[in-house]
C-alpha cells in the first residue's frame, strides 16, 4: 500500500471513531496548515462522507491534501456555526471561498440615547450602547423586531426632533416621545422588558406574551395570535446558548479536564476579542490527587507572560489559590481564577447566585457605586454566569469526549484487572453486561441489556426487553428476573458466547433475584450489583458491600457500564410513555378512535403534522368523510397550538 493511500486510511479510520455530536472540523497539511474548516451536526457523518466513493474533485483534492483531521465539538449546531466563522476568519484556509469576506453575523442594537432605538446591525462601535447577539438565525431576528414592533411601541425616526406625532403614533406603533406623549420612566420600562427577553430571565415576559396570544386568540384574531406566537418561538432561537461567541472584549480562557484513571486530559478554549479563537488539547497521564491536578496543569501550561490572560474560568471544586499566586510571583502578571458549578444550567439555584457574586467582585471588580450596582443587578448578572458556564461547559465537554476516546483507542485493561482482583474472578472480564429496569409508576416497564467489551461500549450487543409479568405493576426484582431469564435462555439455546461478568443496576436484593436465575440455568458467570447511592459493590448472598476508592479504575469501569444501562432504559422508557401520550391524543380528535388513531400515527407521526396535512391526506389515511376530516383538522391545529406554549 503507497504511503498516500496509508494516510488517507488513517484519516478515514479517525473519521469513523469521531462523535456523532454538533461541532466544527479543521483539515490540516503536511505543513501542519490549516486547509479547511467545516461545521457538522453530526462529526462522525459528515467526516465518513468525505471517504465515500463518487466524491466531486474538489472534494477528492482536499482528502489528498491532508494530513490531519482535527476538531472541536459544541453543544449545538448554533455554536459550531459561529466558531467556523470565527476559525475561518482566523486562518483564511485555501478551500473556504465562501466566508472570506469577512461578512460577520449581526447584532441588535439598543442605543444609548434619551429614547433609545432598537434595530438590527453588523457593525459593532464603543458608543455606549448594548450589543446583544451575534445571531446567525436572521429569519428569527427578523421575526422578533417584527414582534417587538407590534408589541411595544417605541420611537421609529433615526433623529428625534420635537413636532406634531406623525402616522406611527395614529396607528399604535409609536408612543411619541419627539412630542412629549410619553415620559422617559415609562419609555425605559419598554426598553428593559426588551432586554429581559435577550438576555434576561425569559419566565416573566414570555408569560405575558402567551396572555396576549391566549387574548388574541379568544377575540378570534387568529393573525395577531400567530404573530406572538411566531416572536415568542424567535425569542427561543435567539436565545439557544452561544459559549463561542459574546461582547465581551476582555481575554480569557475556559479550562475542563476529565480522567479516566491515571489518564487525564486537559481542554483549554481561548476567548479573545468576545470570541472562541482556538482550543488546545493536551494529554498527560498522572497518579496525583483530584484536587492537586489543575495548579499542576496551570504551572506547567502557562509560561508566557504575553500569552497569559487576565481571567482563567476552571470548575468549582478544585484548588487554585497556589497557581494565582505564582502567576503573579513567577509571571509577574494579575491572574484572576474563577471557578464555576456545572449544575443543570437549566436551574437555577443558590449557588448560581454565589457564583454570579464571585464573577462579579473577582473577575470584573466591580465598586460599590451606583453605576456598578445597576449593573451587577440579578438580572443581567444571571446572563453573565450563563455565557461563562456555558463555555466552561463546553471545554469540560470536550475533554471528557477526548478522555473516553483514550479509553477506548487503548482499552480499559488495568481498570479490567483491578476489576478481577477485587472480585476474585478467574480471568480479566473482558466482556462484561449490564441490565437496569426503569418504569413509571409501574407503567412502560423496560429492562436494558447492554456489553461493554475490553471496557468500552459494544453497541451492537444492546438490546431492550419489554417486560411482560410486571406490566402494570411495580417489582423491579421480578423484573430482573424475567429480563436476566430471558437474555441466557437464549444465548444457551443459540449456543452463543457467554459473558465474563454480570453487572445489575442495584443492591443485594436485585444481585439475588438474578443469580437465582442463572442458578436455574446452571449457568456459572460472576455476578456483582452497584448500588447508586454509596456506589457500594454487592455479590450474591453477601450483606457487606465492597467499598472502592472514588478515583479506582475498577470502580469506574462498573459505573460506565451502570451509567448506560441506565441511559438505554430510560431511553426507550421515555419514547414508549410519549408514543402512548400521542396515541391518546390522536384518540381525543373528533371522529377517531383506537383503530383510526394507530392509522394517522403512521401516516403523521406527530399532531403538527396532521395540523399541517391537507383535508385529503387526513381522510385517506383515517378511511373518514372529508367532511370529518375537517373537523379532524381544525381539532388537530387547536391542540398544536395548545403544545406550542
Amino acid at each position: 500500500m503507497s504511503e498516500q493511500a496509508d494516510v488517507r486510511e488513517a484519516l478515514h479510520q479517525y473519521a469513523l471513531s469521531a462523535p456523532k455530536t454538533s461541532g466544527v472540523y479543521l483539515w490540516r497539511d503536511e505543513k501542519d496548515i490549516v486547509i479547511y474548516v467545516g461545521k457538522a451536526k453530526s462529526l462522525k457523518n459528515r467526516l465518513s462522507s468525505y471517504f465515500a466513493s463518487k466524491r466531486d474533485i474538489k472534494t477528492r483534492i482536499l482528502v489528498s491534501r491532508a494530513r490531519r483531521i482535527e476538531y472541536i465539538q459544541t453543544d449545538n449546531e448554533y455554536e459550531a456555526l459561529l466558531l467556523e466563522n470565527n476559525l475561518i476568519k482566523k486562518y483564511k484556509p485555501r478551500y473556504n471561498i465562501n466566508l472570506k469576506d469577512g461578512k460577520t453575523y449581526p447584532v441588535l442594537k439598543i442605543t444609548n440615547e434619551r429614547y433609545p432605538r432598537l434595530y438590527r446591525t453588523r457593525r459593532i462601535q464603543n458608543d455606549g450602547a448594548r450589543y446583544f447577539g451575534p445571531f446567525p438565525n436572521v429569519p428569527a431576528v427578523d421575526d422578533f423586531l417584527s414582534l417587538i414592533k407590534r408589541t411595544y411601541t417605541l420611537r421609529q425616526c433615526k433623529r428625534l426632533k420635537k413636532r406634531e406625532p406623525c402616522l406611527y403614533f395614529h396607528i399604535g406603533r409609536c408612543s411619541a416621545p419627539c412630542a412629549d406623549k410619553i415620559s422617559e420612566t415609562d419609555y425605559r420600562k419598554d426598553i428593559d422588558e426588551i432586554a429581559l427577553l435577550l438576555e434576561g430571565d425569559l419566565k416573566k415576559p414570555l408569560a405575558e406574551l402567551t396572555e396576549k396570544m391566549k387574548a388574541a386568540a379568544a377575540a378570534r384574531e387568529f393573525e395577531k395570535a400567530a404573530r406572538i406566537r411566531d416572536g415568542m418561538q424567535a425569542v427561543r432561537a435567539l436565545r439557544g446558548q452561544n459559549s463561542v461567541e459574546d461582547m465581551d472584549p476582555e481575554a480569557r480562557d475556559y479550562i475542563g479536564w476529565a480522567a479516566e484513571g491515571a489518564l487525564i486530559t486537559f481542554t483549554v478554549f481561548k476567548m479573545r476579542g468576545g470570541k472562541v479563537v482556538g482550543r488546545d488539547l493536551y494529554r498527560t497521564e498522572s497518579l496525583k490527587d483530584e484536587a492537586e491536578v489543575l495548579p499542576e496543569f496551570l504551572i506547567a501550561y502557562y509560561t508566557d507572560p504575553k500569552q497569559t490572560p487576565p481571567h482563567i474560568f476552571v470548575c468549582a471544586g478544585q484548588e487554585y489559590e497556589l497557581a494565582e499566586q505564582w502567576f503573579a510571583d513567577q509571571l509577574g502578571v494579575k491572574v484572576t481564577i474563577t471557578a464555576i458549578p456545572l449544575e443543570d444550567r437549566k436551574q437555577a439555584s443558590a449557588t448560581d447566585t454565589e457564583s454570579l457574586t464571585a464573577i462579579n467582585e473577582r473577575s470584573y471588580h466591580i465598586d460599590n457605586t451606583e453605576t456598578a450596582a445597576a449593573e451587577k443587578t440579578p438580572v443581567y448578572g444571571a446572563a453573565i454566569l450563563r455565557r461563562h458556564k456555558a463555555a466552561l461547559a463546553m471545554a469540560q465537554f470536550n475533554a471528557k469526549e477526548d478522555a473516553a476516546r483514550r479509553v477506548k483507542e487503548l482499552g480499559d485493561f488495568p481498570a479490567l484487572e483491578e476489576l478481577q482482583k477485587i472480585l476474585s474472578l478467574d480471568r480479566p472480564p473482558h466482556r462484561i453486561e449490564g441490565f437496569d429496569i426503569a418504569h413509571l409508576h409501574g407503567k412502560y416497564t423496560v429492562a436494558s441489556l447492554i456489553s461493554f467489551k475490553d471496557g468500552n461500549p459494544d453497541k451492537k450487543n444492546y438490546r431492550i426487553f419489554r417486560l411482560r409479568t410486571t406490566d402494570g405493576i411495580i417489582d423491579d426484582y421480578a423484573s430482573m428476573r424475567e429480563a436476566v431469564a430471558r437474555r441466557y435462555t437464549r444465548l444457551l439455546n443459540e449456543a452463543a458466547e457467554l459473558p465474563d461478568l454480570i453487572m445489575i443496576d442495584g443492591g443485594i436484593g436485585q444481585v439475588n433475584a438474578a443469580k437465582a436465575v442463572l442458578d436455574a440455568l446452571e449457568l456459572d458467570i460472576p455476578l456483582v450489583g452497584l448500588a447508586e447511592k454509596n456506589e457500594e459493590l454487592y455479590r450474591p448472598h453477601i450483606n457487606k458491600p465492597i467499598v472502592l476508592p472514588r478515583r479506582s479504575a475498577a470502580l469506574r469501569v462498573l459505573q460506565r457500564v451502570r451509567d448506560e444501562t441506565h441511559r438505554f432504559a430510560n431511553t426507550r422508557n421515555n419514547r414508549l410513555r410519549s408514543k402512548e401520550e400521542l396515541h391518546l391524543q390522536f384518540e381525543q380528535l373528533p371522529h377517531i378512535g383506537e383503530k383510526r388513531a394507530a392509522r394517522l400515527l403512521r401516516s403523521f407521526s406527530s399532531i403538527e403534522k396532521l395540523a399541517a396535512a391537507s383535508v385529503e391526506a387526513a381522510a385517506a389515511a383515517a378511511r373518514i368523510t372529508q367532511a370529518q376530516a375537517e373537523e379532524v383538522i381544525a381539532a388537530a391545529r387547536k391542540t398544536a397550538l395548545k403544545n406550542a406554549l
